[in-house]
């Protein structure tokens, strides 16, 4: 079984291929018509037979699924402390040069084909050096130049939005108004005013940059989905099924915790604080959408949200930092490695109808081991 990590990075390499498989036989099939409506020999190009073609197309998805693996699991997290322009320049330079070993590669491999000869071939490299030095070269690196500046506007636009935001927009899944039901996980800095005060602005907002950051890893690796950051607040959802497989949901809130402890050492030396965090949790039905107009977005809307954000408000009340709902807390097959303790029946701000509220404490490693 594939790790929930390991998923979403194969459904981010992905488009990297079916990106790099349709511009590249797009601008094949264009150049060789070009050509061949003004009778340009082809002294520096390869003539295109369904052979090539094949060969084209695998050629250029192992490529595109390789720059994707490239810029997915290292370039991304190696450059992610430059601004975007220098960001994408180091990129373009590294791929330019990636693209020009590549060339090295599959030319003369395309070329034998076409001659039906051994590799080593001197007309093989002899057409290779044609190539290198023709008109032909430098259309090709321009439209390897667009086929990946296509390739990272993709990914840029994917870390913005999210990855399965920019996907449902593309398949038109919340085109439609559809009911889910979610869990849904309201996320709250503790202290956060005095923290800001202490900190001022700009340093502030450097270190909710890094709180979230650190969040990341546990959201993924248990299913969850980021819906909002309003502030020093997230909101984490997942689909019922996701958040109840192997008590997702709550693995996460513990694995944010353990992540965060684990760099406080760091946090109390550059910024002086060590951040903690509140959180509620609760389920219900939502409807999920595409809205707006200037600006689209899948929003969900439900009673549900309103009811997390207000047991979430309770955690200070109550003394704990973690709050489920009775009724979530029905629907999870909880681990030996976890606890749940009764709070009482509480009333909601603004809700006729009072909750069951339960605070989940760890007394053990939820894989096997006692804590």
């Amino acid at each position: 079984m594939l790790s929930p990590k390991t998923k979403r990075n194969i459904s981010r390499i992905i488009p990297f291929g079916v990106i790099w498989l349709i511009t590249g036989l797009a601008f094949l099939v264009v150049e060789e018509a070009a050509i061949k409506d003004i009778g340009l020999p082809s002294t520096t190009r390869i003539e295109l037979n369904v052979q090539i073609l094949v060969f084209s197309a695998l050629a250029v998805t192992v490529v595109g699924l390789l720059v994707g693996a490239i810029e997915i699991l290292y370039l991304d997290k190696a450059l992610s402390r430059f601004s975007f322009g220098k960001r994408t320049l180091y990129k373009l330079l590294f791929y330019t040069a990636m693209m020009f070993v590549v060339t090295l590669i599959t030319f003369p491999v395309a070329a034998s084909l076409e001659l039906h000869t051994g590799l080593f071939d001197k007309r093989v490299w002899e057409k290779l050096y044609v190539y290198l030095t023709s008109i032909s070269h430098l259309s090709a690196n321009l439209q390897m130049s667009i086929t990946l500046g296509i390739a990272l506007f993709y990914t840029e636009v994917s870390d913005n939005i999210g990855q399965g935001v920019l996907a449902n927009f593309f398949t038109g899944k919340y085109h439609k108004p559809l009911e889910e039901e979610r869990i849904f996980m309201f996320l709250d800095m503790k202290s956060s005013t005095t923290i800001a005060e202490q900190l001022g602005h700009i340093r502030y907002f450097e270190l909710l940059r890094a709180y979230y950051a650190d969040m990341s890893e546990a959201i993924v690796l248990n299913s969850g989905e980021i819906y909002e950051y309003v502030g020093d607040e997230v909101i984490v959802t997942w689909k019922m099924e996701a958040g109840v497989a192997n008590n997702n949901c709550i693995r996460c809130f513990f694995a944010m915790r353990d992540d965060l402890r684990k760099r406080a050492g760091w946090y109390l030396k550059k910024f002086g604080v060590e951040p903690t965090f509140k959180a509620g949790m609760h389920y219900g039905k939502v409807t999920a959408g595409e809205i707006g107009v200037v600006k689209k977005e899948i929003t969900f809307t439900g009673d549900v949200l309103n009811a997390t954000a207000r047991i979430q408000g309770l955690c200070n009340s109550l003394d704990t930092d973690l709050l489920i709902s009775g009724e979530l807390l029905e629907r999870l097959a909880l681990a030996a490695a976890y606890s749940a303790r009764p709070l009482g029946h509480n009333e909601l701000r603004g809700k006729k109808e009072g909750v069951d509220l339960f605070t989940i404490e760890r007394t053990g490693d939820p894989d096997g081991s006692r804590q």
